[in-house]
């Protein structure tokens, strides 16, 4: 009977997963080089936000997690997109420390599974005396996964 249970579950758990997500945008995962080296992710929250995660590695290593507003042109190409966003980083080494960012940034999508962007990161540092770090730019790239809604721009 527990394991008819957990079947059930499963599988409605998974049928709800693939509803949910196959009515948003796509989810993203690969790298960003800046600062150091990062591992990048957006997670979409609806067709136009979404939720952009990085993990840093360098000197320190670091947790970022931004809320993006997308746009894109209304005569520009179809995979151009442009992002202001902002989120909390945390940044764990020989102190921890903990930054209020912004992430602005430029991006398209091919007609297959690429991304590929420009960003700007600037953040304070609100554990270590409001110090303001503004040289965080990068380049990124990030393969998508399935083929949800894409972005479609609103004609006004």
């Amino acid at each position: 009977m527990k394991k008819i249970l957990t079947c059930c579950l499963i599988t409605l758990a998974s049928s709800f997963i693939s509803n949910r997500t196959s009515a948003q945008s796509n989810w993203e995962a690969g790298v960003r080089f800046g600062d150091g080296f990062a591992l990048d992710a957006t997670i979409p929250l609806n067709t136009e936000p979404r939720l952009h995660a990085a993990a840093y590695f360098g000197n320190n290593f670091g947790l970022g997690a931004y809320f993006n507003w997308m746009f894109a042109l209304n005569e520009g190409p179809q995979g151009l997109k442009f992002y202001p966003g902002v989120g909390p980083e945390l940044y764990f080494g020989n102190e921890f420390n903990i930054a209020a960012a912004g992430d602005f940034g430029a991006e398209y999508s091919f007609d297959f599974p690429l991304t590929v962007g420009i960003d700007w990161r600037p953040r304070f540092m609100i554990t270590d005396g409001f110090d303001f770090q503004g040289s965080n730019w990068g380049l990124c790239a990030r393969f998508r996964f399935g083929e949800g809604v894409s972005f479609k721009r609103v004609n006004k």
